[in-house]
């Protein structure tokens, strides 16, 4: 994703990640689909973005790191339109939408991130920033906007109501320990069994969640 999107196809993935974004059409058809795929959104970031992996556009990493920023507001703005649009088409709830495509697409630039830094023997910055950005949503994602429509609206509270938003957090706390517990049964060691343990309890999770948005399951406390 951040290497080279078109090209020989010769070059190992670590040596395209450093070399500057190309757009030549590729030659293997695995890539080909890549590149179609990917391309309405590496388009625009190449148009307006200077890459500063070339010698030439270094000096302008500023504009780089702010429209980087920028962008990635406008492709928010846009997942989250479009999932309430696809949410109101197919009667599927804001909430659950939220527990699963929303959640699903904000945590993709997650693991992306870390699979790069885990492929460079860097595992426990995969695993860090896995949890530090959670941390971040949480503290300063939510708070921000809140903080911003505060201010705009003469400081009305923003009101959230979720069927199951108490006994959802309980549970999340749950997953935590879980997770915890799961990793120490592992001698604190990735492995493939952790792996699909982790599936295992995240689909726990996204069912749970859903049926008590659903109010197949009640909570017994209501906010």
């Amino acid at each position: 994703m951040n290497g080279v999107v078109g090209g020989d196809g010769g070059g190992e993935e670590e040596e395209d990640e450093e070399q500057p974004l190309s757009l030549a059409w590729p030659e293997t058809n695995r890539k080909r689909l890549t590149y179609l795929f990917i391309l309405p959104i590496i388009f625009p970031l190449w148009l307006t973005l200077p890459d500063v992996r070339r010698e030439t556009s270094a000096k302008f990493f500023p504009i780089t790191f702010v429209g980087s920023i920028s962008w990635i507001a406008i492709f928010s703005y846009l997942m989250v339109w479009w999932a309430h649009q696809v949410g109101e088409t197919f009667y599927i709830t804001e909430e659950i939408m939220g527990l699963t495509i929303l959640a699903a697409g904000t945590s993709i630039p997650d693991l992306i991130t870390s699979v790069i830094v885990a492929r460079k023997g860097l595992g426990d910055m995969a695993v860090s920033s896995s949890v530090g950005s959670n941390i971040f949503d949480i503290t300063v994602g939510l708070p921000f906007p809140w903080l911003i429509y505060n201010i705009i609206h003469d400081f009305k509270p923003v009101e959230v109501s979720s069927n199951g938003l108490f006994c959802a957090i309980v549970l999340l706390f749950l997953m935590l320990l879980f997770v915890i517990i799961s990793i120490a049964a592992c001698r604190w060691r990735m492995s493939k069994f952790l792996g699909l343990l982790m599936f295992v309890l995240y689909f726990v999770f996204l069912i749970v969640s859903v049926m008590l948005e659903d109010k197949i399951i009640s909570c017994p406390v209501t906010i």
